[in-house]
């Protein structure tokens, strides 16, 4: 399938240097830290989430669980993942379960764990189960504009 047009339209726009990343098909995050043997703390996962009446991301590492208390602490009110129905359709570009963390692309807010940010490269899903995209994380904070914060707790 390939990196979304969306996706790399966005990233060529903004002139931000990334690097495509192809794996066997996973299904799920950490998994495809595994097959790329890359620990799953740099490999990031995006989480969709009602925020009361909003529609938002979580961003945190695959390895991280989140925490939906100190999640909604951050948001301002409760938090809930969304069912499997609203997100494809509020992602229709993408595989079911495979969300790239850039909120700015459906018009939701992005949250992302400040343990991700420390690492200098992270590496996310492009929207499909088999590919993935490798960039800064400077570059990947500029261009999405996160909420940083702390809601994911360690295995």
């Amino acid at each position: 399938m390939g990196i979304p047009a969306k996706l790399k339209s966005h990233l060529e726009q903004a002139h931000v240097g990334y690097t495509p990343v192809s794996h066997v098909p996973t299904a799920g995050s950490q998994y495809a830290a595994m097959v790329m043997h890359v620990p799953g703390k740099e490999v990031a996962k995006t989480v969709a989430l009602r925020a009361g009446r909003e529609n938002i991301l979580a961003v945190l590492p695959a390895s991280y669980r989140i925490n939906m208390k100190k999640l909604a602490a951050a948001a301002g009110q409760p938090v809930a993942l969304l069912d499997e129905d609203r997100c494809n359709k509020l992602f229709p570009d993408c595989d079911p379960g495979a969300v790239p963390p850039f909120g700015e692309l459906y018009h939701m807010p992005i949250y992302l764990d400040k343990a991700l940010a420390e690492d200098p490269e992270i590496i996310f899903s492009a929207g499909t189960h088999t590919d993935g995209v490798r960039m800064a994380s400077a570059d990947y904070v500029r261009l999405a504009k996160p909420r940083g914060c702390s809601f994911a707790d360690k295995p």
